[in-house]
């Protein structure tokens, strides 16, 4: 296939319009390269056949990973009847843990609301003190002659302690809408409303189309205060929140505070803004003198880590909607937030991912559904009457560790209560230990991670075993160091029990008593443990001691006889609940129905890698398509398949070099395979009267065929598996992409 007959250059005259379109005149090659006329004649080194022998095995078994074994076991044993009814219990398993997020975030952040609510109140208070003036002087255009202080705005500085902007979106928008249920005006203005571009026009634009619903081209401040005084709304202060001051244009924010201040009077205008660092932020962004019309008012929210220990309680440790993660799982969840700056809102991401994942690939996850009902309205045979569906239950590699003996829906059913009742005593434990660990500050998330560890449950109990040539001082010494994980936050937290104060140790057990509620096994232990402190004048230690004071004076009630023996016992109840009671998820059977631990596919959906995706879909077209056609052919590649699909199949013939000519040849004679299986064209007899209707195969003509293959190479070099030919050989693609 000789360049010049082939390959049609961007400076060559255009073929005249009679020039037969030829398999060897493929005109439509220059959207692939220019070539210049000077290689009409090429050398002989540019001639020579590529000697690259390399060929690249793309089978089905060579291409699957751990992501696509489990998607094809799922795609071949699955028999798309749980289907729907596994999307349906994602969406009420995802609705419930965002529900309970939305809860926990809005239960975190109501203190400092209703702190900054107060203030508001008697900011509000101060500013009307001074009298209200009439409607015509609150609508002038010119200000109200007072002295500098009354100028001042109220303004509230929310440290936000380094969250993410994406975070604080959120919360200052929960923030808005406590305000308004308390009767404020609240007007949320984003930092590209104080951009240079759209100047203080756009902040008053936003104001104005959030307050008096009115869209205006020249805005006045002087509408505002006709709305306000108007509408009978100048009982309650107007609010106006930016969520991000160091993202804010400092000159259009000093113009805006500025304008602020002469009308303050006539409308009683208050800030908050979101300060992401430091009180310094308003020095490095305002000019001294705007510093001088704010009255500043400093809020503190939670930590990000206090945020996420929030949820990881409320959403994996207790029995929120009953998805679990395994270890690995939640140890690149915890990585990924700590990478991603502690974002809270990349974690919840990665979650829904994680169980978007679960119930796409498990064929069983539909009976977490089953997992979450009470128990008298459970049903035997909910779901599991068909026999295929109880044999992947029982294939389970859970099942087959476990050694079930009994394989009937009966020990199903009694399985998936096993793991529930463990599950129950898993987050018991870990909320005990969690509240001895908070006093060294020991995150919860971090405590999550390695109470979820099969490894560190193994090594517990072969640590914890008696062994009877030792002492019991020996036994005991051994327990606490092979039993727990050396530098672990569970011994970590062991520990700290072992050197809390009394008081303290009678709060934390109080604590214990508490989350041991629904697990008889423990909150007895802990209530007898309570049972032996004894009290001056046979009093009892309340339960809702407050104050220093109080603690201090109860000190001398406590009346210990020895107050290490305590502190130890108290450490033994608590190797008690590790070594019988916190028994991870993933040494349970029947886990894999409410546990997800596909790591390869999450890290594939975090970090992403596209050009594998493509490769992957191109190759396996038959398990996106899904008709009948391809699923009977095997391997054959059929003329109905995608034309993208068809040159990606065909480019495994080759290696790192592919002929045009005989790639051309390849796609060519897969169009033309089944041309007596083409669309039928209908013909009609001359005569009226006895229409013979024939049909006759429509062969693509040579033109259609090679604008089909050159827009298939067009797809192929976009999306990254080709390379445009070179001047040197242009008559051959460069593969970019080889194996997956």
């Amino acid at each position: 296939m000789a360049p010049s007959t082939t390959v049609k250059s961007a400076d060559s005259p255009p073929c005249p319009a009679t020039t037969d379109i030829t398999e060897n005149n493929l005109q439509p090659f220059f959207i692939l390269h220019k070539a210049s006329s000077s290689h009409t004649k090429p050398s002989k080194k540019a001639n020579k056949i590529p000697k690259t022998r390399r060929r690249i095995d793309l089978s089905p078994s060579e291409i699957k990973n751990e992501e696509n074994l489990d998607s094809e076991k799922s795609e071949n044993n699955d028999d798309h009847e749980f289907v729907n009814k596994r999307m349906e219990v994602f969406e009420t398993v995802w609705s419930k843990i965002e529900s309970t997020i939305i809860d926990v975030l809005r239960d975190l952040n109501t203190s400092v609301f209703d702190e900054i609510n107060r203030w508001i109140k008697e900011s509000f208070n101060t500013i009307t003190s001074s009298g209200t003036p009439n409607f015509s002087e609150a609508t002038q255009s010119f200000p109200i002659v007072q002295d500098i202080t009354s100028k001042q705005i109220f303004t509230g500085l929310v440290l936000t302690k380094n969250m993410e902007f994406v975070d604080d979106l959120l919360t200052f928008q929960e923030l808005g809408v406590h305000l308004k249920s308390q009767g404020c005006h609240v007007a949320n203005l984003s930092s590209l409303d104080f951009s240079m571009k759209n100047g203080i026009g756009g902040c008053l634009r936003s104001l104005l189309r959030q307050l008096a619903m009115v869209t205006l081209d020249a805005p006045d401040m002087s509408i505002l205060a006709t709305w306000y005084r108007e509408q009978g709304n100048c009982c309650t202060p107007v609010v106006v929140i930016v969520d991000d001051l160091e993202r804010c244009c400092g000159s259009v924010l000093s113009d805006f505070i500025l304008m602020l201040s002469e009308w303050v009077l006539k409308i009683p205008v208050i800030l908050i803004m979101g300060v992401a660092t430091t009180l310094d932020v308003l020095k490095n962004i305002l000019p001294l003198n705007m510093l001088h019309h704010l009255r500043p008012c400093k809020f503190i929210l939670g930590t990000p880590s206090e945020r996420m220990d929030a949820i990881v309680e409320a959403v994996l440790v207790k029995q929120c909607s009953g998805f679990r993660i395994s270890h690995k799982v939640a140890t690149i969840m915890r990585n990924y937030f700590v990478i991603q700056d502690g974002t809270v809102t990349s974690f919840i991401r990665t979650l829904k991912i994680a169980c978007a994942q679960h119930f796409s690939v498990e064929p069983l996850s539909f009976l977490l559904l089953w997992y979450l009902l009470e128990e008298d309205t459970k049903s035997e045979n909910y779901g599991l009457s068909p026999e295929n569906m109880l044999k992947r239950a029982f294939e389970l590699p859970s099942c087959l560790r476990n050694k079930v003996a009994e394989q009937n829906g009966d020990a199903l059913v009694h399985g998936l209560s096993e793991l529930k009742k463990l599950c129950s005593q898993w987050s018991t434990v870990v909320m005990c230990l969690y509240e001895a660990g908070k006093r060294d500050n020991i995150r919860l998330l971090d405590l999550f991670c390695e109470a979820l560890d099969p490894e560190s449950d193994m090594l517990r109990a072969s640590g914890l075993q008696k062994d009877p040539t030792l002492s019991p001082r020996s036994q005991d010494r051994n327990k606490r160091i092979l039993g727990l994980k050396k530098g672990g936050f569970i011994s970590q937290a062991l520990r700290k029990v072992r050197d809390l104060p009394t008081v303290q140790l009678y709060e934390l057990l109080k604590g214990w008593e508490t989350h041991s509620a629904d697990v008889p096994q423990i909150h007895d232990k802990v209530k007898e443990l309570l049972s032996t402190l004894k009290f001056d004048q046979g009093k009892s230690l309340k339960q809702d001691v407050v104050g220093v004071s109080k603690r201090t004076a109860l000190r001398s009630h406590l009346n210990f006889e020895d107050s290490k023996v305590a502190n130890e016992k108290t450490v033994r109840l608590a190797e008690y609940m590790v070594r019988n009671h916190m028994k991870p998820i993933e040494c349970v059977a029947f886990h894999e129905i409410v546990c997800f631990n596909n790591v390869a596919s999450l890290q594939t959906a975090l970090i992403g890698d596209p050009r594998r995706r493509i490769q992957v879909d191109l190759w396996e077209f038959c398990n996106i398509i899904k008709c009948g056609c391809c699923g009977r052919s095997g391997n054959t590649v059929l003329p109905s398949v995608h034309d993208s699909s068809i040159m990606y199949t065909l480019a495994q013939e080759h290696g790192d070099l592919i002929n045009l000519h005989d790639w051309y040849q390849s796609f060519k004679s897969v169009i033309l395979s089944s041309s007596s299986k083409g669309k039928p064209r209908t013909k009609h007899s001359p005569s009226p009267k006895k229409r013979k209707v024939t049909t006759e195969p429509v062969k693509p003509s040579e033109a259609s065929i090679q604008a089909r293959f050159c827009k298939a190479i067009t797809e192929l070099q976009i999306t990254g598996l080709i390379r445009m030919p070179g001047k040197r050989r242009p008559d051959y693609v460069q593969r970019v992409a080889f194996g997956l």
